[in-house]
């Protein structure tokens, strides 16, 4: 029995945006993310969409547009909290510099610049960045040296 329909992975996540048409588009341009699904609703609202990068997988969607019955008031966007983050995303990429390059021309805004993580010769080694997109979402993206 396969735990996972074909073409996801057993973890993803959502983020919830103001604007998600925006922040679609501004995913693919910034780090690069590839649009895999978009749904619609009636009024032009993302009901679902999903975005890949490699094997990973996000959802992203508007904060209220399909959940207007108030079923879910916990989906908020950075912003909705004063910039607080209860979590982040982290994302292996081929090439960190070109990657950064890319991100900073889009807009994410640098809080952590391309640095060495070295864990020891017993573990890994990565050159890593940190950033947050326009709303405030933090994430991490990461290329492995040695490991």
């Amino acid at each position: 029995m396969n735990p996972t329909p074909k073409g996801w992975p057993r973890i993803s996540s959502s983020l919830y945006y103001e604007d998600p048409h925006r922040a679609i588009e501004w995913l693919q341009k910034a780090f690069g993310f590839e649009l895999r699904l978009k749904i619609e609703g009636d009024a032009g609202q993302v009901m679902h969409s999903e975005l890949t990068y490699g094997e990973g997988l996000i959802m992203v969607s508007g904060k209220k547009d399909n959940h207007a019955e108030g079923k879910y008031p916990f989906f908020a966007s950075p912003r909705d909290v004063g910039g607080k983050n209860t979590q982040n995303m982290m994302v292996y990429v081929d090439d960190i510099e070109a990657h950064h390059a890319c991100a900073v021309a889009g807009g994410a805004k640098v809080i952590d610049p391309i640095s060495l993580h070295d864990y020891g010769e017993a573990y890994w080694a990565d050159r890593s960045y940190g950033c947050s997109d326009y709303e405030g979402h933090h994430w991490w993206f990461t290329q492995r040296i040695r490991g």
